[in-house]
């Protein structure tokens, strides 16, 4: 598989699970989902983990799957490469796993005993991609190891912390984040 078609498939593929976060900071507020628990002190996860954000992450994944898989054949067509459809449950994986994979890092964070929006390198950028790959694979068994060979792994864990510090500092420059990172 060449380069750019790697890039492609991995971009597309990742799709659902690149959007849930960047949602969930528009659409966010309401009712912390930790409901204000505490263990060894700190919040287990902080007012910045809601059940509305979590929802609409989650829901605007599974649309954009939807929407992708409608379009899959008239892309490929014009790239002249093969991009996924998404299967619900693969749908379900990454876009759930996403935000799955933000609430564990938020978890980790307040573990560690840094607040809100404090900048935690390697678990900000890649937290998503930890948990939705695998939750995929486990949901998706045979749609996951079709798309994901190890080049498109290897593409995702490249591609995921540029376009993630790129889109953190866009929403910062917007006023839509408290910090750019």
């Amino acid at each position: 598989m060449a380069l750019l078609e790697t890039i492609v498939i991995a971009f597309w593929a990742m799709l659902p699970a690149y959007v849930p976060n960047n949602i969930a900071v528009l659409a966010g507020g309401g009712r912390p989902i930790d409901g204000g628990r505490t263990m060894g002190g700190s919040r287990l996860l902080g007012d910045g983990k809601t059940w509305r954000g979590t929802a609409a992450g989650t829901t605007a994944g599974l649309a954009l799957a939807g929407v992708l898989t409608l379009a899959a054949d008239d892309v490929s067509g014009a790239l002249g490469v093969d991009v996924p459809e998404f299967t619900l449950l693969a749908a379900l994986g990454l876009a759930g796993g996403a935000m799955l994979g933000d609430i564990l890092a938020s978890f980790l964070k307040r573990r560690s005993g840094r607040e809100r929006g404090a900048m935690f390198p390697g678990l900000d950028q890649l937290d998503f991609v930890v948990v939705s790959l695998p939750l995929t694979a486990l949901l998706a068994n045979e749609w996951f190891f079709t798309w994901f060979t190890w080049d498109v792994i290897a593409v995702v864990v490249v591609l995921t912390p540029i376009l993630h510090v790129t889109t953190n500092m866009i929403a910062y420059q917007l006023g839509l984040k408290n910090e750019p990172w």
